[in-house]
């Protein structure tokens, strides 16, 4: 973004959401102390992300390589989180019973505008996995007998959701797994002959970017794939939006769920749900909500009484989001899993889970060792990786071969953190004495 464009932001903010509730400014000042964003190379200028890396406090007892989890806060945006919640509780209910519910609202223009979809599309919700219940539970148009449909890489909460339909709607849930490894057309055909052996599926969810091995889906494809079948779909962007640069229409998706707080960098517990305008009937008002008419897309979410210093700074995380850069973000995360995995490919015994394809993976990645795929096993990896080498990252349950370990950036996130990965992962798997 360019420093015009992101005080036009800083204004649209301070306008949006009112001088009351973000006096003295709409992003502190260290947030601009980034120069552009690099156009040429962007995910290898060491310059340019040792002043991202500067943005973030971390702890330095630990090379942390499970960012999936959360995103956490830099610091600019960290201080005006602090700063709203000191706003919130001093100002108390007065503000909460009076101005609150407008600023809330008007936390969407940003995003609607980043997103490209119209404000009255978008609904704030706690996170991704409370935005696709709210689509799966109240989509409407399933009847006794009609097939769901969903892989094994789809997040759990949403398979739970996605059985649940069978007691509520009287349907019939098949799920299929995703080729190991995968390419393109291996996903592609997978799709098509789970459509093609099951008639009459009339959802499929589809999730852009795995949480356990980092697969990027080719969604517009499988959209269209399923339309011709006959089927709508669902789209878990929990971990898409933020690591891959986007819009909401490029997907040909009418529902998807979306979260803030991984790879846009909000608080925690910040996310949105995604309707589009003429498919809002389709799902029903979430629990019959009367707060908001039945033609509102708030009316299909209702999650009680909210962080609101915490939806209050999304469009703080947002601005820097786009300081930095979303292609160059993009960049940034593709470079820094090439960097680790290629000399990963090296080690005997290590098996990559995603492909090099850039249309089929960005930063997440997960691999496993030869052999060692049970949740016991991985859980052992995971635990000398961090006890004994001082590198976290978790095990991925849910893979149809067996489990996994994922491998997951940051911003602040350097080559020589992934090297000091690489050489404990030599020792782990048994390539080099310890």
């Amino acid at each position: 973004m360019t420093g015009k464009a992101l005080e036009t932001n800083r204004r649209t903010l301070l306008l949006g959401l009112g001088a009351a509730a973000l006096i003295p400014q709409a992003m502190p000042a260290a947030a601009r102390s980034l120069p552009a964003f690099p156009t040429v190379n962007p995910g290898t200028d060491t310059s340019y992300w040792n002043t991202v890396r500067d943005l973030y406090t971390v702890t330095p007892d630990m090379v942390n390589l499970e960012n999936g989890y959360w995103g956490i806060m830099a610091e600019p945006v960290k201080a005006e989180y602090k700063r709203l919640t000191d706003f919130v509780n001093f100002e108390n209910t007065v503000y909460a019973r009076s101005r609150i519910g407008a600023d809330l609202d008007n936390v969407r223009t940003p995003l609607a505008a980043f997103l490209g979809v119209a404000r009255e599309e978008i609904a704030l919700t706690r996170g991704a996995t409370e935005a696709l219940q709210a689509l799966i539970s109240g989509y409407n148009k399933l009847k006794p007998g009609d097939t769901v449909l969903y892989a094994d890489l789809d997040y759990d909460s949403m398979q739970y959701a996605m059985n649940w339909l069978k007691a509520r709607r009287g349907v019939d849930v098949v799920r299929f797994d995703i080729p190991e490894p995968a390419t393109r057309q291996a996903v592609l055909d997978a799709y098509d002959a789970a459509l093609k052996a099951n008639p009459r599926t009339k959802l499929l969810l589809l999730t852009h970017i795995s949480h356990r091995t980092g697969l990027m889906m080719p969604i517009k494809e499988l959209a269209a794939m399923a339309k011709a079948h006959g089927a709508d779909v669902i789209l878990d962007a929990a971990h898409s939006w933020g690591q891959v640069a986007f819009q909401a229409r490029d997907l040909g998706v009418d529902f998807i769920g979306f979260n803030l707080h991984k790879w846009i960098g909000a608080p925690l517990g910040v996310g949105l749900l995604y309707i589009a305008k003429d498919r809002l009937g389709d799902i029903d008002p979430y629990m019959a909500d009367e707060d908001f008419k039945a033609d509102d897309v708030r009316s299909r979410i209702h999650t009680g009484t909210p962080n609101f210093a915490a939806q209050l700074a999304v469009p703080a995380a947002l601005a820097l989001h786009q300081e930095i850069g979303p292609e160059a973000k993009e960049a940034r995360y593709r470079h820094l899993r090439n960097h680790w995995v290629a000399k990963a490919r090296e080690l005997k015994g290590v098996e990559i889970q995603t492909p090099d394809d850039p249309g089929m993976v960005a930063g997440i990645t997960s691999f496993a060792l030869t052999g060692k795929r049970s949740p016991a096993e991985t859980n052992a990896i995971v635990a000398e990786l961090r006890d004994k080498h001082k590198v976290m990252t978790v095990r991925r349950g849910g893979v149809a071969k067996g489990n996994t370990i994922r491998i997951s950036p940051a911003p602040y996130i350097m080559e020589a953190d992934l090297d000091r990965f690489v050489e404990a992962l030599a020792i782990v798997s048994g390539n080099r004495a310890g």
